[in-house]
């Protein structure tokens, strides 16, 4: 049994027979204390359980938290304030996403991932070989890192990979 603190589990309660089936556990949620107990005595279930619901403590879809029971995934939540000295933290979170959300979606289409926003938190759902190249990417812009900069170094380790370097 695990115990995590969802600060919304709302999405959670409203689709919680379904993600108990897909999961393979059983969820309790009292308050922002949420339970998780494998079905059976299979630690994985737990395991994979944990990160799909972490996950859906940020601003994902199902589908895309249910990305993570393939071990191919990665998710992470990266704290604003772990890379910039900065207190203005609304600019930060707008260079992010940019206008009308531009930036964070050209950032998701050349890191093949997912990007979520919120509080002073940035998410990222990715494939683990684009995992470091999105991450690399939200990381430059928190540091002040000029946007095209950021495109331009999706698009050359893009460009790499696909070359096999």
């Amino acid at each position: 049994m695990k115990n995590l603190y969802i600060k919304s589990a709302r999405k959670i309660l409203q689709n919680k027979d379904e993600l108990e089936k897909k999961l393979k556990v059983k969820i309790i949620v009292k308050g922002q204390n949420t339970s998780i107990t494998s079905i059976s005595d299979n630690g994985v279930d737990e395991y994979f359980a944990e990160r799909v619901l972490l996950a859906l403590d940020y601003p994902f879809l199902i589908d895309d938290a249910l990305l993570l029971l393939n071990e191919d995934y990665l998710f992470e939540a990266i704290h604003i304030k772990d890379f910039t000295k900065r207190h203005d933290l609304k600019i930060i979170k707008g260079r992010i996403i940019g206008t009308e959300g531009k930036t964070l979606r050209v950032i998701q289409d050349l890191s093949n991932s997912l990007i979520a926003v919120k509080d002073n938190d940035v998410a990222i759902i990715a494939q683990s070989n684009d995992f470091e190249n999105a991450r690399q990417a939200v990381i430059s812009l928190i540091k002040g890192s000029k946007q095209a900069n950021v495109y331009s170094y999706l698009e050359k380790s893009g460009k790499r990979e696909r070359k096999g370097y």
